[in-house]
Formats: structure tokens, sequence, C-alpha cells
């Protein structure tokens, strides 16, 4: 799954997905190019044996890692990549405090929201793509914890836990004009409500802050056509 070789990714198809805006009411449609995106949540284990250390709450191989901020998650990006051999997807400052992201290199990253969604629904258009228990660990079925990995059914696509256990950090500025820097969350988590577990749901959080409920996944854009 997540071994020392890497990380297993999946094949994301081009596709549409419509985007909306709970404050101003707007809705916008974005276009998505082919990418890869991790087929799990990255991992404790993955995340000690690329930076060294064990930031979760909760303590387990399998379990998604938690209490990572956007920063720490971009910083794993650039480090999983020169691991890989793969050009680093992120560019910081001396003083870590502005990353620019080269959209030509290939190396992982954080998905975009609408990629994410995209990559979510995997050609559905329902809130969910299956009946929640089935697909994600969330506040009626996770018994109170973070679950392992993998324990529920993936979407069509083959992505696990897109819904449930942990959010996901996108790229995203959820919006400036009222929050600043604040980053876009998705997914829900393993404390949630069934209602925070929908493909179209947008949370927020400062991008150096850590929470046990959020965590991410990489993904990958695949080279530009000549």
């Amino acid at each position: 799954m997540d071994g020392g070789s890497g990380i297993e990714m999946v094949a994301v198809p081009p596709g549409r997905v419509t985007l909306s805006d709970r404050r101003t009411q707007r809705g916008w449609a974005v276009d998505v190019a082919p990418f890869r995106m991790a087929a799990f949540p990255v991992t404790q284990s993955l995340y000690a044996q690329v930076t060294g250390v064990r930031p979760s709450t909760a303590q387990g191989d399998r379990l998604p890692v938690e209490g990572v901020s956007w920063w720490d998650a971009v910083r794993f990006c650039n480090a999983l990549s020169s691991r890989e051999g793969l050009t680093p997807a992120y560019r910081l400052s001396s003083d870590d405090e502005t990353v620019e992201w080269d959209a030509s290199a290939e190396g992982h990253r954080l998905p975009t929201e609408a990629e994410w969604e995209h990559a979510c629904r995997a050609g559905t258009t329902g809130p969910r793509y299956g009946p929640l228990d089935d697909v994600a660990w969330y506040g009626d079925n996770s018994e109170g914890c973070i679950r392992p990995v993998g324990g529920k059914r993936p979407n069509a696509w083959g992505l696990y836990d897109m819904l449930g256990n942990v959010w996901d950090w996108c790229w995203d500025v959820y919006d400036a004009e009222v929050y600043g820097t604040y980053r876009v969350l998705r997914g829900g988590g393993w404390s949630d409500e069934h209602w925070s577990c929908r493909a179209s749901v947008r949370r927020r959080s400062h991008p150096t802050f850590r929470i046990d409920d959020v965590g991410f996944r990489t993904a990958c854009s695949l080279p530009a056509r000549l």
C-alpha cells in the first residue's frame, strides 16, 4: 500500500465539477485535467519514513497521520518527491512564509479542491459515492476514534476514505476576503455528523493549525502532452 518504495497512486480521469460558496451563494464550474491521487490518506508509517516524526495523537502505523498543518503537508510532499526522484512541486521561501506551486512539476502535491471533489465523486452526482456506513468512518460508527486506512469500501475509481476518517487538506485558499490565508479542508472526519461527510462540504483552517481529525493525501500532475 505505502511501503518503502512509495505510495499507491490512482489515475483520475478528466472531468468537470461545480463548486459552490455558501457565503456568496455563488457556484462555478471547473474543468479538471487528468491527474493521479493517492489511494489512501498518508499513513503514520509513511509520514514517519519520510519525515522521521510521528505527530499524531493516536498512534498506529496504518492510521492516517493527523495533527499535521497545511505547511507540514506541503513540506512532506516535497520530501516525498525528492525521495522518489521526482521534481518537487513547491518552491518555499527561505523563511517558509510563502510557497509557490510549480504546475509543471510531476512531484507530489496537495490536490486542488476541484480535483478533490471530482475524485471523491468518481462519476456520481449525489452527496456521497455510496451508503455512508459502507464508505466512511464518522461519528455514528467510529466508536470515537480514528480508524486504519482502507477499512471501508472505496469509490468507483479505487480511492479509499475520501469521506470520513480524516479531513484532507487541499491547496486552495478558502475565502481570502473574509478568512485571509485559511485553507480548504474536504471530506469529513471520524467524529463528524453525517452531514459533514458529503462530497460538496467545505471546511477551513489556518495553515499553521494542527488538529486531531485533519490529515491529507497527495496528488501528482501528469506530464503535459506535446
